[in-house]
């Protein structure tokens, strides 16, 4: 990995860990050799890391006291569009497609060994651990391509698919429908990509995200319909209690 992927990659480890609360905002990083021991890197990556953070406003370097988390929100171009659960999913088919083709070109022995823990992780009875194994599995997938604008596009939607609510609710409903073809699923994305073969990588990524937005379309329905049949009986009740007293 060249000096400038590893500074970058350090940079994403160390904003995850400012949004998972581990640094809340105000409060001072550590040092740069417990950083570098932490992150199994220099000293020189890390600064170089908290440099690029500082320049895109999440970090603040004040000379001779240390490195801040910055208290300011982030910039307004995080903001996240108002997308419907198909917009996302759709966006994801065309995008992980593709970036699970180049992945298998770039990934390495340690990120097949990666997904392989991730794919068991996926059948765990813990719901939790299983949806953070899922989340896993494709930022890997995206971090295989070497590629820190595809990185970024897909931890993008991620954050549409857990932080807009209407997304966010779809997905939990339908993930829960059939458990055992998303782990299948998954396994047949892993195999091609232990293969280094693109086309099977893009196929498998294809049909994963296909079976999700057709699922997605028979839960909404089934909810659609258990909505006007709620709203008939309703109906049925207040109009023939009227038709009785008459």
């Amino acid at each position: 990995m060249s000096g400038k992927r590893l500074f970058q990659s350090v940079a994403e480890q160390i904003t995850d860990l400012i949004d998972s609360g581990a640094f809340p905002p105000g409060t001072r990083l550590p040092g740069e050799r417990e950083l570098a021991e932490r992150l199994g890197v220099s000293r020189v990556t890390i600064r170089e890391a908290e440099i690029a953070l500082q320049a895109i406003g999440r970090l603040e370097i004040k000379t001779g006291s240390g490195v801040y988390v910055s208290e300011e929100a982030p910039p307004s171009s995080a903001a996240l569009p108002e997308a419907s659960a198909f917009e996302v999913t759709e966006a994801r088919l065309l995008v992980e497609s593709e970036s699970a083709a180049l992945a298998a070109y770039h990934i390495s022995d340690e990120q097949i060994a990666i997904l392989a823990e991730l794919v068991e992780q996926m059948g765990t009875d813990d719901e939790e651990r299983a949806n953070q194994a899922d989340e896993e599995f494709h930022r890997t997938i995206a971090e295989a391509t070497n590629n820190a604008a595809i990185l970024h596009s897909i931890k993008s939607l991620w954050r549409m698919r857990e932080e807009i609510a209407g997304v966010k609710g779809t997905y939990d409903a339908v993930c829960v429908h059939d458990p055992k073809s998303r782990i299948e699923e998954h396994r047949t994305i892993f195999e091609a990509l232990k293969s280094r073969d693109p086309a099977a990588a893009r196929v498998a990524m294809r049909k994963h995200f296909t079976r999700l937005l057709e699922t997605m379309l028979e839960t909404t329905e089934r909810m659609a319909l258990e909505e006007v049949q709620q709203q008939a009986s309703q109906s049925r009740k207040r109009f023939l209690t009227a038709a009785k007293i008459g």
